[in-house]
């Protein structure tokens, strides 16, 4: 299914105007392609093309001779590049129609147009990079924030890699014992003490799921609901958190009437914050959509910020939104303490944390903005240069091979009461296996599929 014997070829950055845009090129045929179609300005056709170094001169259409563009050309011999097969960019003027021709001419000379994340999946089948490598090449491009970058590359450096391959390792010592013990029940074979190595194997299996729910925050974000009833604030707070006046806001009620979205960053987390239409009963057929995509996004939030105004007593519409928000965790955000204060919202969701702030003059932002990094960790917030777990596939994997090192870690006792090996083999055989699709060693053509596919074409 994957052939790596033809020459592939892609746009390599975004298509728009820019600068600066790369026509990427890979296989065996790469540098022989483009021969045909780069002029070198210096010493003409006839000048060697040496491996990792710059040349200048124009990409010329073969058959009626124009320039197309003026470039910038990079060979790379195989096997020191990024897919160990030899790599040609040719670095252009990044606009649409430049990329678009260059790319079309290397179609022709030869090449192929790559699939999403074939260069990446190529790196991956030539054995430059491991699958969780691969995966945290996608983590860097999509970061939202420094943290999440970070761990990405850590994880492109190896760190998970190695980890899962010492436990995986370990497992197989095991899985090894296990199964001369049952070839070979007659010989002396030399005792192990399977149940600390699976001790052992489970401990650090536990400790990088630990590690995984951090990790998935830094990589997905938390996705805040902003909600209450209609001219609370709910706007305002949403533009004072993002320091812009992303909202229109009026002293009329009901001026948002569509979902709003925009990410912030508190301490290296992103904080997907949705500004929503006031929930109310309404008789306005498109007040009435407003508020059903507001109760919508509540329910997909993580966390619901449920916004009251302090200069007036709560109402029953408050307490309608707070009785749809008590099935998440939330804050209670009592606006407007610029004003004098009349509310008392303690029974308001009285389990959740209270705090007092003014959109308008930012009073308590900060500290809202310190209550929603403690509430995402509960207190203990981690930014240590330890590897993380931030991809939901490994962690998946992780607490499958987990539960099957703790099955095993069960029947270990029995062993010595007659259970035969085998019956534990197997769960430790599961546990290799599926810590193997981790790196890639057991991953099938299906699961490539659906790894790469969500790659742009050109990495």
């Amino acid at each position: 299914m994957y052939s790596l014997d033809d020459t592939i070829a892609a746009i390599s950055t975004p298509i728009g105007q820019g600068g600066i845009g790369i026509v990427r090129l890979s296989g065996p045929d790469a540098l022989a392609i483009v021969r045909r179609l780069f002029l070198p300005a210096r010493d003409g056709p006839s000048e060697e093309i040496e491996s990792h170094r710059l040349y200048y001169g124009h990409i010329i259409a073969p058959q009626a001779g124009r320039v197309i563009d003026e470039v910038l050309l990079s060979y790379m011999r195989a096997p020191h590049t990024y897919t160990r097969q030899d790599v040609v960019e040719i670095n252009a003027h990044g606009g649409i129609a430049p990329l678009r021709e260059i790319l079309s001419l290397c179609l022709e000379a030869g090449a192929r147009l790559a699939h999403e994340g074939e260069f990446t999946l190529r790196a991956f089948l030539n054995g430059r990079i491991d699958l969780a490598q691969a995966e945290a090449v996608l983590d860097i491009i999509t970061a939202r924030t420094e943290s999440a970058l970070r761990i990405a590359v850590q994880q492109l450096g190896g760190h998970l890699s190695r980890r899962t391959h010492e436990i995986r390792s370990r497992l197989m010592d095991v899985l090894a014992y296990l199964e001369a013990s049952i070839d070979f029940p007659e010989d002396e074979i030399p005792p192990r003490q399977v149940d600390q190595d699976l001790g052992w194997a489970e401990g650090e299996l536990a400790d990088l799921l630990r590690q995984a729910d951090h990790g998935l925050i830094y990589r997905q974000g938390v996705r805040v609901a902003i909600v209450g009833r209609p001219n609370v604030g709910k706007s305002s707070l949403l533009n004072i958190l993002l320091r812009t006046e992303r909202a229109i806001v009026t002293p009329i009620p009901g001026t948002t009437r569509d979902t709003l979205e925009e990410t912030i960053a508190l301490e290296g987390i992103p904080f997907v914050l949705v500004d929503t239409a006031g929930i109310s009963e309404t008789e306005d057929t498109i007040e009435r959509l407003s508020v059903e995509r507001s109760r919508t996004s509540l329910q997909r939030a993580d966390l619901a910020l449920v916004v009251v105004d302090g200069s007036q007593p709560p109402t029953e519409a408050d307490y309608q939104v707070g009785e749809l928000a008590a099935a998440r965790p939330a804050i209670v955000v009592v606006n407007k303490s610029d004003l004098p204060s009349v509310s008392n919202c303690a029974e308001l969701l009285p389990a959740a944390p209270h705090i007092a702030i003014s959109a308008l003059t930012g009073a308590g932002i900060p500290d809202l903005e310190a209550l929603l990094v403690e509430t995402v960790f509960s207190g203990s917030i981690t930014l240590s240069d330890e590897p993380l777990v931030s991809n939901p596939r490994h962690r998946e994997l992780l607490r499958r091979a987990r539960e099957q090192v703790v099955e095993a870690q069960g029947a270990c006792p029995r062993l010595d009461r007659g259970l035969p090996s085998d019956l534990v083999a197997i769960d430790v055989t599961e546990a290799v296996n599926v810590l193997g699709e981790i790196t890639g060693e057991t991953a099938s053509e299906d699961l490539l599929e659906r790894i790469f596919a969500n790659f742009c074409v050109g990495k």
